[in-house]
């Protein structure tokens, strides 16, 4: 299913958050693991033009400057999150497949890091901030927009185990 298909109902309560942190914080481990030993060609195929495994690697690391952005329209009290570039034109232009996937790896593990701390510092009235997702036009509070970042990481994470089925 395409990501821009999925729907999405946002009602967790705010007690699992230390959950949805967890899964956000072991995306990068899963990601390594899933690309432990492949050869750069397996890494930089792309079957049918889809994304390679490293472009979607790629892609992780792209968004989530995406995410912090986010973080910051909730501190601010913005009424409407920043929207997301539905045509990717950073993850098309980035030129993945040339880099190293070490260097995206870590860079990913990097950025999700301070993520996940912005996200441990927050208290319950911050996590249960509210505003307008654009693309969705929904209501999502941070539990939420934590919640939907760790459901696009499995997306993609998804994607990567097929590719390598493919391969």
């Amino acid at each position: 299913m395409r990501w821009v298909e999925r729907e999405f109902e946002f009602n967790l309560p705010l007690g699992v958050f230390p959950c949805v942190l967890e899964r956000l914080r072991g995306t990068p481990a899963r990601l390594e693991e899933l690309t432990r030993g492949l050869a750069r060609q397996e890494l930089t195929a792309k079957p049918g033009g889809l994304w390679s495994i490293q472009e979607q690697a790629g892609h992780l690391l792209d968004l989530d400057e995406l995410h912090e952005g986010r973080l910051e329209d909730y501190a601010r009290g913005l009424e409407v999150l920043r929207a997301a570039d539905m045509r990717n034109r950073k993850t098309e232009e980035a030129g993945h497949n040339d880099a190293r996937l070490e260097e995206i790896l870590a860079a990913f593990r990097a950025a999700r890091e301070g993520f996940v701390r912005r996200l441990e510092a927050l208290d319950e009235a911050e996590v249960s901030a509210s505003a307008l997702h654009p693309r969705l036009q929904k209501q999502m509070r941070v539990i939420d927009m934590a919640y939907f970042t760790a459901e696009h990481d499995d997306h993609h994470l998804a994607a990567v185990s097929e590719l390598r089925r493919l391969g």
